[in-house]
């Protein structure tokens, strides 16, 4: 399929740990010729730390993740000059969700001072993916991919990033939204699914959209 057939050139897929959203991203850039652009959480240092010790290792973890996301997000501007589709797993905005979560008072205002001078200038996405799904989902695909020190991720923690996804995109208006339930679809190996989530994509033009393919299924 020919990225023509979308009328965005910049989309992102975004949602909770484990939800689906690299290997979203990397299907959608085969299926339309378009540039896939990932999150690298390996080349974090602090991440592992993290884990052990969140408390002592959240402002710099925070911090790196939000340089890292920067510079990514430069690198997509200057692309656009030479790639019809962007396609990627993180959005700047999205960064200071995890702050929020993560930092107490004094770190998040430090946090903040250096978002706002870093994210004076960055590229809005022409559209958004947001998938959605419960901690059981979310825990059972973060143990299935196996990432050692993902499986320390506490119950509380995973549900806090979940509830704060859905009150960020509640609130989200910058860019036209999609906002899937990703509950029981399965992108990685139904093609059915994978095609389904394809049609929608490919029809919509603007506004905030939800595609609840259950609901589908239960009234065929």
């Amino acid at each position: 399929m020919n990225m023509n057939n979308l009328a965005h050139r910049y989309i992102v897929v975004e949602g909770p740990i484990g939800v689906g959203k690299t290997h979203l991203v990397q299907r959608l850039a085969d299926t339309f010729s378009g540039m896939a652009m990932f999150e690298q959480p390996e080349h974090n240092p602090f991440l592992e730390k993290f884990y052990l010790y969140p408390k002592q290792s959240a402002l710099p973890t925070q911090l790196s993740f939000l340089m890292q996301r920067v510079k990514l997000s430069k690198a997509l501007q200057q692309d656009d000059l030479f790639n019809d589709l962007q396609i990627a797993d993180f959005m700047v905005e999205k960064d200071r969700l995890f702050a929020q979560i993560t930092l107490d008072d004094d770190e998040l205002a430090l946090y903040n001072m250096v978002y706002d001078n870093l994210t004076m200038q960055h590229r809005i996405p022409d559209l958004v993916i947001y998938l959605q799904a419960s901690l059981p989902v979310l825990k059972s695909r973060v143990s299935q991919r196996g990432i050692h020190y993902e499986q320390r991720i506490e119950d509380a923690y995973l549900q806090r990033l979940a509830d704060g996804y859905a009150d960020f995109f509640h609130h989200y208006d910058a860019s036209p939204l999609l906002i899937v339930n990703a509950e029981k679809i399965d992108l990685v190996n139904s093609e059915a699914d994978y095609q389904n989530l394809v049609d929608q994509i490919s029809a919509l033009q603007s506004g905030r959209h939800y595609y609840n393919p259950l609901a589908i299924k239960e009234k065929k």
